[in-house]
């Protein structure tokens, strides 16, 4: 019989390492979020780093602004951007404050409050595709601006927090480029995820978007 995952809540210090460190140390790991409906929990199985200032594939690449200003604040925060003009997208900021590091969760298992997700994710399949990419995980845990800046590590009122779950083994851990990332990031091998989960996303590479004539 395995183990029950760990519910303890994962401290800043754990946020507060490079990026390359944490993202795939996330996988395993328990995104809670509490809703006005109930709580929610979701087990990561997918993310991508982002090196901030570093990084050409960074919101924070070309420096602060206030649609990212969330990325340069303390580790352990959320930083919610909008994509598309359609979708949210969640990820957790990294290492030292005025960095601007974090990681995007692209994908993940929802293990508490399914039936809530399904009212949001009406065109799922299955309860595996529920939070399968980044746009979904968002929207099947009712993720949006409101939430930017959010501290995951401020307690049980918080509408966000991280518990310990059950690490990741590193031989179970896949590595690789990030999804759609173009120009000089592209190559990076930001990517991680659990291999043979079927809610990790499939990979598909940046396809630049062609101009109407």
């Amino acid at each position: 019989m395995s183990a029950r995952p760990d519910r303890t809540p994962l401290a800043r210090s754990f946020f507060d390492r490079p990026v390359l460190t944490v993202a795939p140390d996330l996988l395993g790991r328990i995104l809670v979020r509490r809703t006005p409906e109930g709580p929610m929990e979701l087990r990561i199985t997918e993310v991508e780093a982002y090196e901030g200032e570093a990084d050409p594939g960074s919101h924070a690449y070309r420096g602060r602004t206030r649609r990212n200003a969330s990325m340069f604040g303390p580790p352990g925060h959320a930083y919610v951007y909008f994509i598309y003009g359609m979708w949210f997208s969640l990820n957790l900021v990294c290492g030292p404050q005025g960095h601007a590091s974090g990681v995007l969760l692209r994908a993940g298992e929802i293990t508490v409050g399914a039936d809530l997700a399904r009212k949001r994710r009406l065109s799922a399949r299955s309860d595996g595709e529920l939070a399968k990419g980044p746009a979904r995980l968002a929207t099947a845990l009712a993720v949006d601006r409101s939430l930017d800046g959010t501290d995951l590590c401020a307690g049980p009122d918080s509408p966000l927090a991280l518990l310990t779950g059950t690490a990741t083994p590193s031989d179970l851990v896949g590595n690789g480029p990030r999804t759609g990332v173009g120009g000089a990031g592209a190559d990076h091998p930001y990517r991680y995820w659990i291999t043979h989960d079927p809610t990790v996303s499939p990979y598909r590479a940046h396809a630049p978007r062609r101009r109407s004539t």
